[in-house]
């Protein structure tokens, strides 16, 4: 017998349809081929496991012993090999137990995250949400060894790897947060005041502390008067309840806040650009059906509800 590299394994079809069927025109039939070209095929076989494979006689074409021998385990190889190329079945979300992890911002921790998880309650009561903070430099090869299934509500202006799948996810808003008993701001502030004014600066974990507002005062040969840095949200919200400082955040975040602290919201400058958030997973499994899914339930909150 030739060796498995010269040896064409589309003939183990035929071979299985012909030791099976002990009839060239009905093993012809089953494999969607024609009677000669079947016949072809015998003849192919026969040369390459040098075995005539089956015998004329009286009751008719008999396989050999030798095909005998051969025909469970080429069953047993064609049945793997399906199983092997099947399409990756589908993800029923209403009996998986999965385990899933999300880095992710502390805005969609505070503003989506329990939203979400009443409606993936709803709908898949036995699956587990893990919540991580996004990190300096971590998230790309925690999402292509699998220990994070998602990145969300990164920036798109940040730096984010050319190689992973990045769909645009949430639109929001910019408004300003100052102490409810601030006067030195009023109701709303022109682009003049909001560079004077005392900032806490927004800066997460990953590294870049250049976010779309300093683009955008960069853009105009301005910059913000920062007097602090803070790695969430709810830490800068209570600085500024307790200084004459401000914070920018998305209009969603300050409206939570409004609803625990002192603060109150002030409208910014007209031409303060929105945030874009993003939701980043790895090319490698792209084609996972419960990231799919997952991915579909988050979008789901994309659109930010009327305030």
């Amino acid at each position: 017998m030739k060796p498995l590299r010269q040896f064409d394994l589309n003939l183990l079809i035929i071979f299985e349809a012909l030791i099976s069927e002990r009839h060239v025109s009905k093993a012809a039939e089953k494999v969607f081929l024609s009677q000669s070209a079947m016949s072809h095929a015998l003849n192919r076989l026969r040369q390459q496991l040098d075995d005539p494979l089956l015998i004329r006689t009286e009751n008719g074409l008999q396989p050999t012993p030798r095909a005998l021998g051969m025909l469970p385990d080429v069953r047993e190889a064609l049945q793997l090999i399906n199983r092997t190329i099947a399409p990756t079945a589908s993800f029923v979300a209403h009996t998986s137990d999965r385990t899933f992890s999300i880095a992710c911002t502390d805005y969609f921790e505070s503003v989506i995250f329990p939203d979400l998880l009443k409606h993936l309650q709803s709908i898949a009561p036995n699956i587990t949400l893990e919540i991580e903070m996004i990190g300096e430099h971590t998230s790309a090869a925690r999402l292509e060894n699998q220990q994070v299934d998602m990145v969300v509500g990164m920036d798109a202006t940040q730096k984010i790897p050319a190689h992973l799948i990045v769909q645009q996810w949430r639109t929001e808003q910019f408004v300003c947060l100052v102490g409810k008993n601030n006067a030195l701001v009023t109701e709303s502030l022109s682009v003049e005041q909001f560079v004077t004014l005392a900032h806490v600066v927004f800066s997460d974990l990953t590294g870049d502390t250049t976010s779309t507002i300093d683009n955008w005062l960069s853009s105009q040969h301005l910059s913000r008067n920062a007097i602090a840095r803070a790695t969430n949200y709810m830490a800068a919200a209570r600085i500024v309840s307790k200084t004459p400082a401000i914070i920018t955040l998305p209009s969603h975040m300050a409206e939570l806040f409004c609803q625990m602290l002192p603060v109150r919201m002030v409208t910014p400058p007209s031409t303060i650009p929105t945030i874009e958030m993003t939701t980043i997973h790895h090319p490698l499994f792209s084609n996972d059906p419960a990231l799919k899914w997952l991915k579909e339930q988050i979008h789901l909150f994309k659109t930010p509800q009327p305030t």
